[in-house]
């Protein structure tokens, strides 16, 4: 069988040489510019379960978006700075970092279009918060104490996953210990979302689209802890609906 081509989102855009996040209004100061920042254990985690990952950047054209999605056989939303909450209807909280409208409104659009055409989506941690604010749901902006200093693939925190949910079929569990680095989190549900997961304070975890043969958003960032087999499974068996995906699609011919 082929290998599934998976598209990686980015959002995370910094200031050259810097860990700081560059909003838009840097790159209206002098000799100002804003670079991609990705973390390479996205791809790796993908590469692992089975894809051929190919990053894709912020603020393609709509054409360009339809062109991509022409070729790909799933796609995962990564992390990144949090989502402007104009676009879910609120004002911003007092603690809301930094966010970049038009970024957001390209990833939301790519989803929707992804779902549209029912390709495989998997959500990471920012990920998981698009999927819901594209079906229409808000934002809790923000929580304290889901923000660890371990590195990313140490677990600090315990997640409790709804028994015949598809999370829990895919891990092969109820529980799993996972790592968090996030303060805001999935509130009200968008049309056709399901919370199957939850931290032991209630924040929701892990959600799932109904309807649809693999739509997946996690809050953890499962590709920090592909080590270990219950996160290699939730790749794996996203690599395998992109390779469901990839038999059934009807390609466009190359001209």
């Amino acid at each position: 069988m082929p290998v599934p081509l998976i598209a990686i989102t980015t959002s995370e855009l910094r200031k050259p040489g810097s860990s700081e996040v560059a909003t838009p209004a840097h790159s209206q100061e002098p000799g100002g510019r804003r670079d991609l920042a990705l973390a390479l254990a996205y791809p790796g985690a993908v590469a692992r379960g089975g894809g051929a990952p190919l990053i894709v950047p912020p603020f393609s054209s709509e054409r360009d978006v339809e062109a991509i999605l022409d070729r790909v056989d799933g796609v995962v939303v990564a992390g990144g700075p949090d989502i402007d909450p104009s676009l879910y209807g609120q004002a911003p909280h007092p603690e809301l970092g930094p966010t970049d409208v038009g970024l957001d409104r390209f990833e939301i659009g790519l989803v929707r279009r992804a779902l549209e055409r029912d390709l495989p989506l998997l959500g990471i941690c920012r990920g998981a918060e698009v999927l819901n604010v594209a079906r229409g749901g808000t934002l809790v902006q923000h929580i304290e104490g889901h923000r660890q200093q371990e590195e990313g693939r140490i677990p600090t925190q315990d997640v409790r996953i709804e028994k015949g949910s598809r999370v829990a079929e895919i891990a092969g569990a109820t529980r799993l210990r996972v790592n968090t680095f996030h303060h805001q989190a999935v509130d009200a549900l968008g049309g056709g979302v399901r919370a199957v997961a939850w931290s032991d304070d209630g924040v929701v975890e892990a959600i799932e689209l109904e309807g649809l043969d693999f739509a997946i958003g996690v809050q953890w960032h499962a590709e920090g802890l592909i080590d270990e087999q219950a996160q290699r499974a939730l790749f794996s068996r996203f690599a395998a609906a992109a390779q469901r995906f990839e038999s059934r699609a009807a390609r466009p011919r190359a001209a």
